[in-house]
């Protein structure tokens, strides 16, 4: 349930996140909305900056985001079920370079999530799922998606 897109004609640039939430018809008001590690460019003003390390946001900001011509270049983007507090995988912040577990299968960078999205590099996208429903809207959107595990 961990698939990687590297090309789709469904994306204008990686990460475009509206793009990637489009096929799972999910209700964001669900969850919480962590971002960090994160460089974008964007055409508008948002909820998130260059400045913080990391911001939780609700189903408002997050649609800001969504509203707008918005490319994640770097970063991890998870849903956290609202009534869950944020655990982590270890002491630090979630973060990209460097860290071999964004490729491994099944290991979330904040445990309880139900969803990751990481930008890497506006090169690849690595898309993480809990649940398998949601992962099969993915995949069934984004047939080019590749399974994580036969990604080299």
């Amino acid at each position: 349930m961990n698939w990687i897109l590297e090309k789709s004609n469904k994306l204008d640039f990686h990460t475009n996140l509206a793009k990637i939430l489009e096929p799972l018809k999910i209700n964001f008001k669900n969850y919480k909305w962590v971002f960090n590690d994160i460089d974008f460019m964007s055409d508008d003003i948002l909820p998130i900056n260059l400045d913080d390390d990391y911001f939780i946001l609700n189903d408002l900001e997050l649609n800001k985001i969504l509203d707008v011509h918005t490319q994640f270049i770097w970063g991890i983007i998870s849903a956290v079920p609202l009534d869950e507090e944020v655990i982590l995988l270890s002491n630090d912040l979630p973060f990209i370079e460097g860290n071999d577990s964004i490729w491994n299968n099944n290991i979330f960078q904040i445990i309880n999530s139900e969803i990751e999205i990481i930008a890497f590099d506006s090169s690849y996208t690595i898309v993480k799922f809990k649940n398998k429903l949601l992962s099969d809207k993915f995949k069934m959107f984004f047939e080019e998606a590749i399974e994580l595990e036969k990604f080299s």
